[in-house]
Order: structure tokens, then sequence, then C-alpha cells
């Protein structure tokens, strides 16, 4: 699956647009990270516990979504992106989206 931010895909033509997919996850905290994240932000840099957690999270958003691209028959997803929003105090959804294409040479 060819997957590209931009609305095209050099040396590729599209044929066929088969639609918006997209893919979400809804990920909370944990209390083990918390309370590790919490001692490194006393002393300050990157809290690598939230982002394995994000980046964990953004993989299976990415996932679904190419998987719903592929029951659409599609061998490729144009103007992907990745969105944010939070649910609830502690967890946030993942939402990764594009646009699913047939592209030839």
């Amino acid at each position: 699956m060819l997957i590209t931010t931009i609305e095209s895909i050099p040396g590729r033509n599209i044929t066929e647009v088969k639609g918006i997919v997209r893919g979400s996850t809804v990920r909370a905290r944990s209390i083990g990270r918390d309370i590790t994240a919490g001692f490194r932000n006393i002393v300050g840099g990157e809290l690598p516990e939230y982002t394995n957690l994000l980046e964990e999270s953004r993989a299976l958003a990415m996932n679904r979504m190419v998987a719903q691209a592929e029951e659409l028959g599609a061998n490729a997803i144009v103007g992907a992106r990745f969105t944010t929003a939070g649910i609830t105090q502690g967890a946030s959804e993942i939402l990764a989206f594009g646009t699913a294409v047939v592209v030839e040479d």
C-alpha cells in the first residue's frame, strides 16, 4: 500500500477514487506510565512512556486506515493525515485519514 501526504503519487496515475478512509483508536494513560512520567517531569526531558504510547496509537490507527482502503480495493492512500482529540481526562483519540485510490504506473 502506497501512502502519501500529498494529493498525488509522482510517476503514477490515479485511475479510480474509492473514497475517504479512516482508522482510529482511543487510548488511555496507565497509572504505571503516569507515575514514571511524573518522576521524569520533575527533572525534565522526554517522556518516553508517552512517546511510545503515541507511536503505538499512530501505528494502530494507520493499520486500521490501510485495512479499510484494502477492503475498498485501493492500492494507495493520498492526502494522509493524523489528528488527535481529547476524549476524557487521560484519554485521547488518534485518527488517521486519507483518500483511498487505485493507481497504475
